[in-house]
C-alpha cells in the first residue's frame, strides 16, 4: 500500500510531526501503525469508522491517525491526534473535515 502523508504549502508531514512530538514508547506505536499501513496489515492494528468514508487507527494511550484508503491500493493520512473526552475535539474534528474536503476535490473521490 502507498502512503501519502497530508502535507502543509511548506511541505511539513503533519501526521509525522505528531508522532514524534510523542514519549518513545508512543513514537514506537505510532511508527508501527505506519509500517502496518505500508505492509497492508490493516487486520493488525485497531481501526474504526469515524465518518463517511474516513477510518482512525487508534495506538498507544489514546493517540489516533485520521486516515481513508482509495481503490485498496493508497491511504491518505489527514491528522493526528490525541482522543480526550471520548470523543473528538471540534478542533481536530474541524481538522480532518477540512483535509478530506481538499483531498476530495483534488482526487475526485466522495469521503463525506
Amino acid at each position: 500500500m502507498t502512503v501519502h502523508h497530508y502535507k502543509t504549502a511548506g511541505g511539513k508531514r503533519l501526521v509525522l510531526e505528531y508522532i514524534h512530538s510523542l514519549s518513545k514508547k508512543e513514537i514506537l506505536d505510532g511508527l508501527s501503525v505506519l509500517q502496518a499501513f505500508e505492509e497492508s496489515r490493516l487486520n493488525d492494528i485497531n481501526t474504526k469508522t469515524w465518518r463517511g468514508k474516513i477510518w482512525e487507527a487508534y495506538f498507544y494511550k489514546h493517540n489516533r491517525i485520521f486516515y481513508f484508503t482509495v481503490k485498496g491500493n493508497d491511504i491518505y493520512l489527514l491528522h493526528a491526534c490525541r482522543k480526550q473526552k471520548g470523543k473528538t475535539e471540534s478542533f481536530d474534528s474541524d481538522t480532518v473535515v477540512k483535509r478530506a474536503k481538499e483531498l476530495e476535490n483534488e482526487l475526485s473521490v466522495k469521503l463525506l
